[in-house]
């Protein structure tokens, strides 16, 4: 090969290899680009309200920050009353509530400021001491005992033996599904039994107290815990999935959670997620229904 064409060569050799380094170059920048677009969410948001909501709420939480690491979640309790409250007032985010804001806002005008999103249902069950010998109560039943007309087992089918009521705060939407569903608008008793705040404090109460009734989620109720308590029955049904999309079973309502307005930004993405195919695995797996399921 003569001179000018080993120049020739040359020349092509360097230009290809220039533009191989310009290409990388520019690959880099477009990946580092896209990276940063990747984690996009981010922010911080609370959820607040209702314990029978709660734990989805918080796993779902952790998933997402999984998901979006530069995205903050916190969760608290506190009652569907009380989250409900908190979201119209602005002072959160989210308000779960078992129930709807109309029944627990008194300004109607505040409660349409509010956007319900239906994100599951939750069944929940009539719940004993392990030594109280009865497996069914009819609904009167059930109403005659949280009014206090029946005070002893022997009454409704069991041992002679004191029944000592545990009831939820005014500010839990499990009490007001109760009321709703089971009691048929009656009220409890004022003053009757005890009052506990929280899933953890019925549960603790009824294994230690003798003859002791209450209701607790059927989301709360794993296996573990259902070791150590007893489950009756209403009219003969089971609190099962099957029986409260099938409507044979009465204790249960839909899941909320509420934003003042539409949600918009992290608030958006979350209860996006939350309601998404995705989550639904995890919706069955704490036990509750979502709700598609029902026809």
């Amino acid at each position: 090969m003569n001179k000018k064409g080993i120049r020739t060569l040359i020349a092509a050799l360097s230009l290809t290899l220039m533009t191989g380094v310009f290409a990388g170059c520019g690959g880099k920048d477009k990946t580092e680009s896209e990276n940063k677009n990747v984690n996009t969410i981010s922010g911080t948001i609370t959820a607040v309200g209702s314990t029978a909501l709660q734990p989805l709420v918080q796993e779902a939480a952790k998933n997402f920050k999984a998901k979006n690491p530069d995205a903050t979640i916190n969760v608290q309790g506190g009652g569907s009353g009380t989250g409900i409250n908190q979201v119209a007032e602005g002072s959160v985010e989210i308000g779960n509530s078992d129930v709807s804001a109309e029944s627990k806002i008194k300004d109607k005008e505040k409660a349409k400021e509010l956007v319900d999103h239906k994100v599951c249902a939750i069944g929940f069950a009539l719940v004993v001491n392990k030594d109280v010998k009865v497996d069914s109560l009819t609904k009167e039943q059930i109403q005659k005992i949280f009014t206090g007309e029946v005070t002893n087992w022997k009454e409704v089918g069991g041992q002679d033996l004191a029944i000592n009521v545990v009831n939820r705060p005014s500010s839990s939407g499990t009490r007001a599904t109760f009321i709703d569903t089971i009691m048929d608008g009656k009220s409890e008793k004022e003053g009757l039994g005890t009052i506990q705040d929280s899933s953890g404090s019925v549960e603790k109460t009824i294994t230690s107290t003798s003859g002791a009734v209450s209701y607790l989620a059927l989301s709360y109720l794993t296996a573990e815990k259902r070791e150590n308590i007893k489950l009756v029955k209403i009219d003969g049904v089971e609190a099962s999935k099957e029986n409260i999309v099938t409507k044979k079973y009465p204790f249960w309502s839909y899941e909320h959670m509420y934003t003042k307005g539409a949600p918009t930004g992290l608030t958006k993405a979350f209860i996006e997620y939350v309601m998404s195919d995705e989550n639904k695995a995890l919706v069955e797996k704490l036990g509750y229904i979502p709700v598609g399921d029902f026809k």
